[in-house]
Formats: structure tokens, C-alpha cells, sequence
């Protein structure tokens, strides 16, 4: 968890800083999505972790 707040602040957060908390929200939510569907991570084997799920599932 720490590691995926660590990622968020900077790839996101700190290169689009938000001006308001619905703006922040926004980022958030968009972070999250790309972060599941699209970020490819070392540790799954380069997978994302909604890919990594299916391939474990099937």
C-alpha cells in the first residue's frame, strides 16, 4: 500500500497539482485506473495487476 502512495505522488500528484479537492479526487480516480489497468509492474512479470489477476483466475 505505502508503495502504491509513494507511486501516486509521484507520477501523478506532483507532476499535476491539483487546485482543489474535486480536482484531486478526479486525479486520484484516474490514477487508480491507470495504475490496475495499463501500469505494468516488474513483480508480476510484466503485467498489470487486473492481468495478473485474470491469468491467475483462469
Amino acid at each position: 500500500m505505502e508503495s502504491f502512495f509513494s507511486h501516486l505522488k509521484a507520477e501523478k500528484l506532483y507532476l499535476e497539482r491539483p487546485h482543489n479537492e474535486a480536482e484531486a479526487r478526479k486525479q486520484i480516480a484516474e490514477y487508480i485506473t491507470y495504475y490496475n489497468y495499463e501500469r505494468f509492474q516488474k513483480k508480476l512479470s510484466d503485467l498489470s495487476p487486473v492481468e495478473c489477476r485474470e491469468k491467475i483466475a483462469a
